[in-house]
């Protein structure tokens, strides 16, 4: 589970928390990067204005709507990188497909995907407010998600764990240890 170093300095580590909308994926994220240092994003902040209008009216998005968005993660990951930052991202990252941009630009890509029942899922969206992604989503997502391949570096938790519960499994799991993600500086 490296990322790209150069010479003796620590490699950078590049983290997504996935699942489908309401799983955790941002408070999971965010519990993960204060636990470790790595540097936080959130995915959805980096859809176009056009793609959140589309969504907020109950419309999902499709492929070709995710194309740019998924290339511009993919190329944050990788600037990261060339700084020498380790990384966690908060992104759907429905399907095998979407992972494999998500892995351009850096040589290691580690995932942690928030799965579990649809109710239990269904539940936490209806209780948050403020998000523009509503919960009627939730179906085309669940259909849109592509469990992950023997051959993707996938950790897969229950999301009806605590939050505390899966960032503690998730740092744990991926063996994220504060000297595991200093950036090439020294510096988390």
């Amino acid at each position: 589970m490296t990322g790209e170093g150069r010479g003796d300095a620590q490699p950078t580590r590049h983290v997504v928390v996935m699942g489908v909308s309401g799983a955790g994926k941002t408070t999971v994220a965010r519990g993960i990067s204060a636990a470790t240092g790595l540097a936080f994003a959130e995915a959805d902040e980096f859809h176009s204005p056009a793609n959140v209008a589309r969504m907020r009216s109950g419309v999902p998005l499709d492929d070709t709507t995710r194309w740019p968005w998924l290339s511009d993660i993919a190329a944050w990951i990788a600037d990261r990188g060339a700084e020498g930052r380790s990384t966690v991202l908060a992104c759907s990252a429905l399907k095998r497909s979407y992972r494999d941009v998500l892995r351009q630009g850096t040589l290691r890509l580690d995932f942690v995907h928030l799965a579990g029942p649809a109710e239990v899922i269904r539940a936490r969206m209806a209780r948050r407010e403020g998000h523009y992604m509503p919960a009627s989503l939730l179906e085309s997502q669940l259909a849109t998600l592509e469990p992950a391949e023997p051959d993707e570096s996938v950790l897969v938790l229950d999301v009806a764990l605590t939050p505390e519960a899966l960032v503690a499994a998730a740092v744990d799991g991926l063996g994220l240890h504060p000297t595991a993600v200093q950036t090439r500086s020294g510096a988390c």
